[in-house]
């Protein structure tokens, strides 16, 4: 299976490690407004006295910090735009590979991929006195951090925009910047709610399908429910076609697409797997269905939903301009 997919489920699931959704660089996606990140503010002063920071991270670890966190190193893309969003990135000495957003990461020290183990050498040569794990993380390679003496706190593996906004929290808890979270929170939360505004008058649901994988056209991946992309459809004023799905991310026959007979396609795989409205017309059997007829088959930018971060309702406002395009003439 891709790593594509692999980043989207668990790994105590999966009994191995898998890369995080949005990976690589994006492909041929328009260039889509971001979340404004709060201005950096200074490195909290060495000899500034702090109470204890303790937290139960996703894992249900306790874990405490002396002081908020100066030197952090990210092992996922989404805690690496949440700190930026915090403005706290002067505090990152390392990140991950695939952390390429915003582009001023790509400044940031690099201690490789995640895949097949982390490289806990390069990690303990940066010093940190942090380490930010995520749902994609191998609870292997934590505890292996643990054992060296570092301190390391995980993100969830988010279901819905609740878990990221306690997400954003607790980052905002280690780094000193509570405020910071809670004013992006709270920025957040108005923006979903004036999509929710808008659609929530609206009398037709159209069936969306979002696709994530097409390594198999016959048979692509997609979001299933008690996922946060299946909120953001509903969201958004439409119907999630993978709620057929019994798992959260699971492979829907062609036939089965058929029978849904989606309004919309949204092709997140235009990101990491090239499709086109134009390859998914050719694919056998593809034809029939209600979207491809009506050429309501859209490229969209993959990183905007599946980076569990604060550019998610980025991928709602945009997802809801796809779903019901007159709410926002």
């Amino acid at each position: 299976m891709l790593r594509r997919l692999r980043s989207l489920i668990a790994p105590l699931a999966l009994s191995l490690a898998f890369v995080l959704a949005a990976c690589s660089p994006a492909a041929t996606a328009t260039a889509i407004p971001s979340a404004t990140p709060v201005p950096a503010t200074a490195t909290p002063a060495a000899t500034a006295t702090f109470a204890p920071i303790t937290l139960t991270d996703a894992l249900g670890r306790s874990v405490t910090l002396k002081a908020p966190a100066t030197h952090i190193v990210s092992l996922a893309p989404s805690n690496t735009e949440i700190i930026f969003a915090l403005g706290a990135q002067d505090r990152l000495v390392g990140r991950d590979d695939f952390s390429d957003y915003p582009a001023e990461a790509a400044q940031i020290k690099s201690v490789g991929s995640l895949y097949p183990n982390v490289n806990a050498e390069a990690i303990v040569a940066l010093e940190p006195d942090l380490v930010l794990a995520a749902g994609i993380t191998n609870p292997d390679d934590i505890k292996h951090l643990e054992d060296l003496g570092l301190t390391v706190y995980a993100t969830s593996i988010a279901k819905n925009l609740d878990d990221i906004y306690n997400d954003i929290r607790a980052l905002g808890a280690l780094t000193g910047e509570s405020d910071a979270a809670e004013t992006l929170v709270t920025g957040l939360q108005a923006r979903v709610a004036a999509v929710t505004t808008k659609t929530a008058a609206v009398s037709e649901h159209p069936i969306v399908f979002y696709e994530l994988d097409a390594t198999e056209p016959s048979k692509p991946w997609t979001a299933g429910p008690g996922t946060f992309i299946d909120q953001l459809i509903s969201t958004a004023g439409g119907v999630n076609a993978g709620n057929i799905a019994t798992d959260q991310y699971a492979q829907l026959s062609l036939e089965q697409l058929v029978a849904q007979n989606p309004d919309i396609i949204v092709l997140g795989s235009a990101t990491f797997g090239g499709q086109t409205p134009e390859l998914v017309a050719a694919r056998p059997g593809w034809g029939d269905i209600k979207a491809v007829k009506d050429g309501a088959v859209y490229a969209f930018d993959d990183n905007l939903v599946s980076r569990p971060g604060p550019r998610v309702v980025d991928g709602l406002e945009q997802l809801a301009k796809l779903v019901h395009p007159e709410l926002f003439k």
